[in-house]
């Protein structure tokens, strides 16, 4: 009897199976949970949301909060949730309209007029205004954080119409947008220590900690597509890089961001997703042409130019950076857009062809008629430079050149500042960070901040503000700057960024974005016709 049943069950399955082949695939035939009772609504899916996430991320709270101040990578990974700028970038180096809900350059892009969305507001419910913006660019023009994109803003003031702000240039600006992702605070509070922004979360403290609350009625929570939906994002406090790998790697912490090239870098070792975002940190060889006895006055031109064929980049990456680096021969990074891999190949590490030009060098004495020593300058209070600064003395020293370093810093009484504004040495290592145009001006225009031993040249400054005005340009900036060789490009830098595996999936960090979101507008369709007159 039981297999009389079980055949009759296999045969009604059967033809259930078959009447489905012969189903119209163009009519939807409900099955399963869908099948309604006779008379049952629907149930309305609309207003259902997904899946609440729990996240919980880490700051340092003996470091600045505020995002026109802080430097901190951990705390400005929160920035990226709390603030928003007139535009965003992403990991292309491509800028999105934020707060700017339309804008307009004239012919000569020497004048941006920024039109912000109207219905913008801080997390208070108070409306975003020009006032905002123009408080907000004044207060960054003198941080140490942004202040090196201001190079060629000359003002920011009130434009005709009551939500318009404009930008009046020096210099002809292709991508100004790229630099205008500045945090909008509210005026009369750029210096408080947690100014309210207008991103989708707040940040709160009370006796059980601190933590970042969603905006109820956030501005443009319909337009925005955010990496997490959560309520509410637990932050634990966080006092060190290792403390934060470790709580990353056996507690709850579910995302951390790390920088390589810092002596606090602390390894990760579990199971994560990982992002590099580019940094735009630059370490690089800059010449003391204007006081050093092996290059003033025109001395050893040849030499210098051939400096960059003795730089093994590849082994200082691998040794000393932990191969977390890029190595670049250009004055761009290897993941910009502005980087040339046919032209960095010209001039990559060839020794042979370095020691071509020491046999006819100028060579300084001292009193005595000893041949004195090429002097690398460089910060002991950073070690992973301190010993490249000595590798690359070696490096130099083995091909013919002999070469010592020196070493300065907070602990040795003079410190590495005060060496590097004496022009006491022939070579200096250096590091800074350029901004998402690489704009190399303060290295070339006179009294620049990055022009130590007197590399003014108006050559490559115009160079420079040709490559801004029209992007094409930057090869031949670059191929400029590596054949005058006053700079010498090491390596470019980048951040790691680690998430719990399938917790953030829609996650695309950028520089200095964590949370990068989009509104759906582009630059295209923002981009009003050019101003003429």
């Amino acid at each position: 009897m039981k297999k009389i049943i079980s055949l009759l069950l296999i045969g009604a399955m059967l033809c259930t199976a078959l009447a489905a082949c012969g189903e119209d695939p163009d009519v939807y035939v409900p099955h399963g949970g869908a099948m309604l009772a006779e008379g049952e609504e629907p149930e309305d899916l609309s207003l259902q949301d997904e899946a609440l996430q729990t996240l919980s991320l880490t700051y340092f709270p003996d470091r600045s909060m505020n995002p026109l101040i802080g430097n901190n990578i951990t705390n400005r990974v929160l920035f990226s949730l709390i603030y928003q700028g007139l535009f965003s970038v992403d990991r292309n180096n491509v800028p999105v309209p934020i707060l700017c809900s339309y804008f307009q350059a004239t012919a000569d892009n020497r004048n941006y007029t920024i039109y912000l969305e109207e219905s913008a507001t801080f997390s208070d419910g108070s409306p975003v205004t020009t006032a905002d913006v123009i408080a907000t660019y004044e207060a960054a023009k003198n941080s140490d954080y942004y202040g090196g994109r201001f190079t060629y803003i000359d003002s920011v003031v009130q434009g005709e119409s009551s939500n318009a702000v404009t930008f009046h240039l020096t210099t002809a600006y292709e991508s100004l947008p790229l630099l205008l992702d500045i945090p909008i605070v509210k005026v009369g509070h750029t210096e408080d220590d947690f100014p309210l922004g207008t991103g989708p979360y707040v940040f709160q403290q009370n006796v059980a900690g601190a933590h970042l609350a969603k905006v109820t009625n956030w501005w443009c929570r319909d337009k925005a597509k955010l990496p997490t939906n959560a309520e509410t994002i637990t932050l634990s406090e966080a006092s060190s890089q290792a403390q934060v790998r470790d709580e990353f790697e056996f507690s709850g912490l579910d995302l951390a961001i790390s920088n390589p090239m810092s002596d606090s870098y602390a390894e990760y070792r579990c199971d994560f997703e990982l992002w590099e975002v580019e940094s735009g940190l630059f370490l690089y060889i800059g010449v003391n042409a204007l006081w050093s006895e092996y290059f003033k006055d025109g001395r050893n031109d040849e030499l210098r130019k051939l400096l960059t064929y003795a730089i093994d980049r590849q082994t200082i990456v691998d040794t000393y950076y932990r191969g977390r680096a890029y190595p670049s021969t250009l004055p761009t990074s290897p993941g910009s857009p502005y980087y040339s891999e046919s032209l960095a190949s010209r001039y990559e590490y060839d020794p042979v062809r370095f020691v071509s030009a020491i046999t006819n060098m100028y060579i300084p004495r001292n009193d005595k008629g000893e041949q004195k020593k090429l002097l690398l300058l460089v910060n002991c209070d950073d070690s992973a430079r301190l010993r490249t600064a000595r590798y690359i003395a070696k490096e130099l020293t083995e091909l013919g050149l002999e070469t010592g370093t020196l070493e300065y810093g907070g602990s040795t009484g003079t410190t590495y500042e005060q060496v590097l504004r004496a022009g006491s040495y022939d070579l200096y290592l250096g590091q800074t960070k350029l901004s998402a145009t690489y704009d190399l001006s303060q290295f070339f225009k006179g009294w620049g901040n990055l022009g130590w031993g007197g590399i003014a040249d108006n050559t490559l400054l115009n160079m420079c503000k040709e490559a801004l005005a029209n992007s094409g340009n930057y090869y031949n900036l670059n191929k400029m700057v590596a054949d005058d060789a006053k700079i010498i490009p090491v390596l470019f830098g980048y951040y790691e960024v680690y998430a719990e595996r399938g917790q953030l999936l829609d996650l695309a960090p950028s520089r200095d974005n964590v949370f990068f979101y989009t509104l759906g507008k582009t630059m295209e369709s923002s981009r009003l016709a050019t101003e003429y007159g």
